[in-house]
């Protein structure tokens, strides 16, 4: 038999929109059908099925536990299929759209971008910062740089790193106590950061265990781009990457007085949807991530993380 004949493709996509918009006329607005042909092929499905799909009340209609059932595959089949489609026409070659958190964006990916684009010339590259937690439901990202505890459970996840953090600061700030020669300088200074939990940790290991001074200021909320360019301006000291702010220490906008880190306890993941796992452009960036990221990012090097 035919796959045609097995399986009700047209009533299947309308299960779908009606399931997903939960109405019948929505769906119908959004498939170009009318309301009683969205409820015949929901009726043929339903014979197909022998069981009912949804609950139909006065002003409203409810999935069956039938339905409930069946929604996360059709959805993720029609996924595949859209995407299967396009991979075919050759539309989704031409742009690979990346997430990613802001500081990483603006300080790494933007700034060698360039390099993955002159191996791919065909592939433009769109890039856009995250502030929130990736739906690749909603977003539609084909691959995203996402800093977590763990990956969400329902995509394709690879660890790229982990962070350390040092305090960071301009040169001017520093000269205005005669310099930074000993952790508990700092103490002098204006601390940047929305929270002392992270400082404190900082000056514990540096064997200075006294309570902060209330000179804790500008609360970025955990955006090392902002806290980075405060610490520029000369607003106080930042805990910032090295890895992140090279650039800034190299041309000496920035300082790092001490070698002493705070280890992050959040990774770094390369995550993309599972619907594009085989994606040649998504392999291709997950590739070239492994080859330009310096040697300490890769997940075993124990001695970073």
């Amino acid at each position: 038999m035919k796959l045609s004949r097995q399986l009700p493709l047209n009533a299947l996509r309308v299960f779908e929109a009606v399931a997903r918009l939960s109405s019948f006329t929505k769906a119908g607005e959004e498939l170009g059908m009318t309301q009683t042909a969205v409820s015949y092929q929901i009726k043929l499905l339903e014979e197909h099925l022998g069981e009912l799909l949804f609950i139909r009340q006065a002003r409203r209609i409810a999935l069956t536990a039938t339905g409930e059932r069946l929604l996360p595959k059709v959805g993720e089949a029609f996924v595949l299929l859209s995407q299967a489609i396009s991979d075919a026409r050759q539309e989704a070659g031409g742009i690979l759209e990346i997430r990613s958190t802001p500081t990483f964006a603006s300080h790494w990916l933007a700034r060698h971008i360039g390099a993955f684009q002159l191996q791919h010339p065909g592939l433009a590259v769109r890039i856009l910062r995250i502030e929130k937690p990736m739906d690749f439901r909603q977003d539609n990202a084909d691959v995203a740089i996402w800093r977590g505890e763990r990956p969400p459970a329902d995509v394709e996840a690879h660890e790229l790193f982990r962070l350390r953090y040092a305090p960071m600061l301009s040169p001017k700030l520093a000269e205005t106590i005669g310099g930074v020669t000993t952790p508990a300088d700092l103490l002098k200074l204006p601390l940047i950061g929305g929270s002392s939990k992270w400082w404190g940790i900082w000056f514990q290991s540096n064997g200075i265990d006294t309570p902060l001074p209330g000179t804790i200021t500008i609360d970025a909320d955990g955006a090392l781009d902002l806290e980075g360019s405060a610490a520029i301006a000369g607003h106080g000291v930042a805990l910032l990457s090295p890895f992140l702010h090279r650039e800034e220490l190299e041309a000496g906008r920035l300082i790092m007085p001490f070698d002493i880190f705070k280890e992050d306890d959040r990774t770094y993941w390369l995550i993309s949807p599972k619907s594009r796992r085989r994606s040649t452009k998504v392999i291709a960036f997950r590739q070239w991530m492994k080859e330009a990221l310096p040697p300490w990012a890769a997940p075993a090097a124990s001695s970073d993380h």
